[in-house]
């Protein structure tokens, strides 16, 4: 085992080996590689975002709720423990030939540690297994969700393995994490039965890596949690927006509400210049109320465009 104290890269010598012969044995380029890199694609904000939308927004308000908070939670602990690890990514490593061949973070440069983020634990890796097993821990008769839950998670850590954007020791705890996740989070809410005390809870947990985390994953994803904790009681004060059982309307809201997310964060940044948006502590601070705004918006405002569509619906069916 290696481990560096200046870079913070430490691994085992049969991780290097085998992303190695992954990579020299597969290669980049083919369907084979295109196959094994998307499937990251499970793990990823835009899987996570649909399939929490498809629920809040559409089949089941308090279902998306569950999947919702179990996601932000571990979005914001991972990065967390990233920040205190300061693992490198394996691509850091000297003396080895793996490579990144699936960008974090396309719009930045490979060696961008604050954009790429670090490695240990993987944050793919924990969403799948909260996001897959938060489906099936909630509906707990559906086999096939349970099949899902361990499938997937196996595939997207493979995958980030794969890529080169982990050591396979990051999945392996970004697993952990995750069941973790999935196990405590129902647990403490069962046990805090004051929806703000909740909440508070959860954004106290949080609060600390506002000392020590200096890359983006964390500050998007703290400003998101903050998002969501105002937006749910607004919501539920001012809005109740009911919930629909009709599959087209759910598809139709989440494209929304999806559109909404990328649209208005991308405005959201229109008034800085660049170099504010990169500039250390500024920057991210501005990330992270950036998406505070954002979620807030989705999750307690948008719903009020519902009951208007919900009558043009009405209409058209009749």
């Amino acid at each position: 085992m290696f481990f560096g104290v200046a870079d913070a890269i430490f691994y085992f010598e049969w991780e290097m080996q085998l992303m190695e012969w992954l990579q020299a044995h597969i290669g980049a380029g083919g369907p084979v590689f295109w196959l094994l890199s998307n499937l990251s694609a499970f793990g990823e904000q835009l899987l996570l975002v649909a399939i929490m939308g498809f629920l809040y927004w559409g089949l089941d308000k308090e279902f998306g709720k569950y999947v919702g908070v179990n996601i932000l939670v571990v979005n914001v602990w991972n990065p967390m423990l990233k920040n205190a690890f300061l693992r490198l990514r394996p691509y850091f490593v000297p003396g080895y030939n793996v490579k990144l061949l699936r960008l974090i973070d396309g719009s930045a440069d490979v060696m961008d540690v604050a954009a790429q983020g670090y490695s240990f634990p993987s944050g793919h890796s924990s969403n799948a297994v909260v996001i897959y097993g938060s489906l099936a821990a909630h509906e707990k008769k559906r086999s096939l969700l349970w099949a899902a839950a361990v499938v997937l998670p196996l595939l997207v850590g493979f995958s980030r393995v794969f890529v080169g954007a982990h050591f396979p020791t990051d999945v392996l705890c970004g697993w952990l994490l995750g069941a973790a996740v999935v196990a405590l989070i129902p647990w403490l809410r069962r046990l805090i039965r004051i929806q703000w005390v909740f909440y508070a809870v959860l954004v106290a947990i949080a609060a600390p890596g506002l000392f020590f985390c200096r890359s983006n994953d964390y500050f998007t994803s703290f400003g998101m949690l903050l998002g969501f904790v105002f937006a749910d009681p607004f919501e539920q004060k001012f809005v109740r927006f009911e919930n629909t059982s009709n599959l087209l309307r759910c598809a139709l809201r989440t494209l929304g509400g999806a559109a909404l997310y990328f649209g208005l964060n991308a405005v959201l940044k229109m008034p800085f210049p660049k170099q504010l948006l990169e500039s250390g502590t500024a920057g991210l601070v501005i990330r992270m109320l950036r998406y505070a705004v954002t979620i807030f918006v989705v999750i307690g405002i948008y719903p009020m465009v519902f009951r208007l569509t919900g009558k043009l619906w009405k209409e058209k069916k009749a």
